[in-house]
């Protein structure tokens, strides 16, 4: 298969966006939990949370959230711990679309072509010059407009479940502080602010 040929990863990140969807159905079941059925098992909780699964640390890393912090928690096992670390040194998902952009001709800025991948990505007005080009040109780029749109449900749905979460917590436990020692609901309503492909959404005020 040709690097550049898109058809079998438009078919993957379709699937992946069911997958989201489902995730997100998952929180209607634990939103119907009372404050009180939730207070009657939470103690032994301790402080366990959602930080030690590797596996979510993991997607967020592959799509393109990094936080070398976060695999801290994760020292005491070798293995997921460099599993981890490989991850969070490695091109995300939105590095190599910016890969691709190059390849295909747009000048992206070198500073977001070759970094360090370990650190979260920042924002360029030359990536939004070069997905506005796209969007303006989709019939003569039709498989990067569509690669943008996947992206773009993919972040949606992230977003979705992100929400989805936040209620369900305030829902149950109000504002008590999450298991963690984060801050529970203001915590993940700043996760809210997080966009994986922030040109793909500011370029749309631009249109």
């Amino acid at each position: 298969m040709r690097r550049d040929v898109l058809g079998p990863a438009f078919k993957m990140l379709a699937r992946v966006s069911r997958v989201q969807a489902q995730l997100t159905q998952s929180w209607d079941v634990l939103a119907t939990m009372t404050p009180s059925e939730y207070s009657a098992f939470r103690d032994q909780l301790g402080r366990a949370s959602g930080f030690q699964s590797y596996q979510y640390r993991m997607l967020e890393f592959l799509i393109g959230n990094k936080n070398a912090a976060m695999i801290e928690v994760h020292r005491r096992d070798p293995a997921v711990h460099g599993w981890l670390g490989r991850a969070l040194r490695s091109p995300s998902l939105y590095d190599e679309c910016l890969r691709l952009l190059g390849r295909r001709g747009y000048a992206i800025p070198a500073t977001s072509l070759e970094r360090d991948w370990s650190e979260p990505y920042a924002a360029s007005e030359g990536v939004a010059a070069a997905w506005l080009h796209v969007y303006r040109n989709a019939e003569e780029h039709w498989d990067l407009y569509e690669l943008a749109e996947k992206l773009v449900d993919l972040d949606h749905q992230f977003q979705l479940w992100r929400f989805s979460h936040l209620k369900t917590v305030e829902r149950i436990i109000g504002y008590k502080r999450g298991t963690g020692g984060t801050g529970g609901v203001s915590y993940l309503a700043k996760a809210l602010e997080l966009r994986f492909f922030p040109e793909l959404w500011t370029v749309r005020t631009s249109m």
